[in-house]
């Protein structure tokens, strides 16, 4: 969509927008088997600013002002900032596209780009060096990741994003804890933990953002546990997932210029990752939530809303 199509358009987006009070997001929170995947429900949002409504495919809405934006409009917001999350849909393809297009156009702009993936905990750093470095074809990658043991998904979704960071040398950054730690600390917190375990914990865990806990609150009452896990051993195991990826990005930004890749629902409402690497090195950032087809937005999930699927 050109830039005179959206301006003639604007007034249809802002009845679409500001139409319907209702919202549904999908919290995709499914590795380490913590939160379901894909499932319906109804976040602490900004009453004060109704949902944005289902729109059609490629359209991009500023979360700051519920005006529609052009692609490049966008870019040149992410251009000055630091870090730049983009959120998905795991199973989408739509949205590893649009991870993709963002990472080229910013690459272009700065050579100096890292990216910095949920798919890898950090005991592979060594195996993602390899790759960015040109070392590793990718049998030898998918083998020494241990991928289809570890985050699962089909490699074909994210094959051309991690192919395009080797053919550039493009640094990569695992943000994650070893996917089988979450799920103990959900049945028994972190003093259970092994010490070799409590290794991978970070430094600081934040349990006090209060929209964040209310959101865990809800996914945690579709959940029948029949007992057997309470609420602040799971709000915990989310609150360990979120910041140990917070203090990965903070840590691993350096000079480079950062592409987040995470699940849509680490970057909602900014209360996931983001704010926690704010809080840890004040580098500015900018989040864009790729929705779906179907899915009705609150404009505060993210800086930019974009219907891509």
């Amino acid at each position: 969509m050109d830039e005179s199509s959206l301006a003639g358009n604007n007034e249809v987006f802002r009845r679409s927008i500001w139409k319907n009070q209702a919202v549904r997001i999908c919290g995709v929170l499914a590795a380490a088997g913590l939160f379901l995947a894909g499932c319906a429900v109804t976040p602490k949002m900004n009453t004060s600013r109704p949902a944005i409504e289902a729109l059609p495919p490629g359209t991009i809405i500023s979360g700051r002002t519920g005006q529609a934006v052009s692609f490049d409009a966008m870019l040149a917001d992410l251009s000055t900032v630091a870090v730049i999350y983009v959120g998905e849909k795991h199973t989408a393809a739509a949205h590893h596209e649009g991870q993709l297009r963002v990472l080229r156009e910013l690459h272009f702009l700065s050579p100096r780009l890292a990216v910095a993936m949920e798919m890898f905990d950090r005991t592979y750093q060594a195996v993602l060096d390899r790759w960015s470095a040109g070392e590793l074809d990718e049998d030898d990658f998918l083998r020494s990741s241990h991928w289809y043991a570890n985050w699962r998904f089909d490699y074909a979704l994210y094959r051309e994003i991690l192919e395009y960071t080797r053919v550039h040398h493009i640094r990569l950054v695992a943000l994650n804890l070893p996917f089988n730690i979450p799920p103990k600390i959900r049945v028994g917190g972190t003093n259970y933990l092994l010490d070799y375990e409590k290794g991978f914990l970070p430094e600081e865990i934040d349990t006090t953002v209060s929209a964040h806990r209310n959101f865990a609150e809800q996914i945690f009452r579709m959940h029948d546990f029949k007992g057997k896990v309470r609420f602040e051993d799971f709000y915990l195991a989310q609150c360990v997932w979120e910041d140990v990826m917070a203090e990965s990005v903070a840590k691993n930004l350096g000079a480079d210029r950062m592409v987040v890749l995470a699940g849509n629902g680490h970057i909602q409402f900014k209360y996931g990752i983001p704010e926690r690497a704010f809080k840890r090195n004040s580098a500015p950032y900018l989040t864009i939530y790729q929705a779906s087809v179907g899915e009705e937005v609150d404009p505060s999930i993210a800086d930019f809303i974009w219907f891509n699927d």
